[in-house]
């Protein structure tokens, strides 16, 4: 295996995630971080960044005392801070000759092939002519995204969609920390290596803890992406990055990733149902790479039409992976079980196993 920090030097196309917390800690950090963008810019880097901060520019715009529950109020202050956090970013990039522009996405945007499409086609368009694209969610129209979503999240899904190698996720910690509170320089197996060191992590500010970082790690390692949790206020940070210094921790990918359909499949789309599988259909999906026959079907639940995703279950609900279902609940109900006029429910080509 290579060495993931000189993998990282070789980078052409990078993610930078960086939170609210962080942004709100100091007033400096959009004119370091255009900085640092300008160094790797120079470099012939192109860079996206998934910035949040405009909902706790809003709540301070507004007027509240502090981050609202009410969906109402959240869509209000996402609405009312967006401006602020693109003029922010604005006066910092074009003092440096930085171009940024404004994309603003919803799961919606993503789950859809036609308009995910569309979206990496500007983008492209974008990077192409130097800019440097700055994604947030639709927080003021997304409501399933300010309640169980965050930005984390959605820069795993974005480093597919750009065909990145590397993915930045600057927060206001090291990295990812051990039990006696030392940096973890860089991580393979995510399961047994980092899982087992994240502590749950709530801020006022911003959504996304140590914990949403560590599976959004696992999402774009998947992708074959390397995967950077670092301090944000650590001068030069994302150009020591890049330069492939022992900063931060790295995630390193495996050595099999995903097609970008595939980890559409297992990461973008939301399942609509899930379909329970005999002994004898988890075999042969899990250990030999076969498609799931509705003869292997033991139950079938929630509303799903061809196309739509669902969970493959074991009969003790235990989760395998994701599949595009090939048929609706009524047929897979139909079918489930019966030897006679079985067909194919899951294809091996648009499945997930974990």
């Amino acid at each position: 295996m290579s060495d993931p920090r000189k993998d990282l030097a070789r980078a052409r196309v990078v993610v930078v995630k960086i939170g609210s917390k962080t942004l709100a800690g100091s007033d400096r950090i959009y004119e370091t971080l255009a900085q640092d963008l300008k160094v790797a810019r120079d470099r012939g880097v192109r860079v996206v960044i998934v910035s949040s901060g405009a909902i706790a520019l809003g709540v301070k715009k507004l007027g509240y005392r502090g981050r609202p529950k009410e969906m109402a109020r959240l869509q209000a202050a996402a609405a009312a801070g967006q401006s602020l956090l693109m003029r922010a970013y604005e006066e910092a990039f074009s003092a440096h000759g930085l171009v940024v522009a404004q994309v603003l996405l919803s799961h919606a945007d993503l789950a859809d092939r036609t308009r995910g499409n569309n979206a990496r086609a500007a983008l492209s368009a974008l990077l192409d002519q130097g800019a440097i694209p700055i994604l947030n969610e639709n927080d003021s129209v997304a409501v399933d995204e300010i309640k169980f979503g965050d930005n984390d999240q959605l820069s795993s899904m974005v480093t597919p969609l750009v065909d990145a190698t590397a993915l930045l996720l600057l927060s206001d910690v090291d990295g990812l920390l051990d039990a006696k509170g030392r940096r973890v320089r860089a991580v393979k197996d995510i399961a047994t290596e980092a899982v087992p060191l994240v502590q749950s992590s709530k801020s006022d500010v911003g959504t996304g803890g140590m914990g949403s970082k560590v599976e959004a790690a696992r999402r774009a390692t998947l992708a074959g992406a390397h995967v950077v949790i670092a301090d944000a206020r650590v001068p030069g940070i994302v150009g020591r990055v890049l330069a492939g210094e022992d900063v931060g921790t790295v995630f390193v990918p495996p050595e099999r990733r995903l097609s970008a359909k595939k980890h559409w499949i297992a990461f973008t789309l939301r399942p609509r149902g899930d379909l329970v599988l005999d002994a004898g259909c988890v075999t042969a999906v899990r250990d030999r790479g076969k498609s799931v026959l509705t003869i292997g079907i033991l139950g079938v639940r929630g509303a799903f039409n061809p196309g739509d995703s669902v969970r493959l279950l074991d009969a003790a609900g235990t989760e395998l992976g994701r599949g595009l279902a090939r048929l609706g609940t009524p047929d897979c109900a139909r079918l489930a079980h019966r030897d006679e006029e079985s067909t194919v429910a899951v294809h091996r080509d648009e499945m997930v196993i974990w």
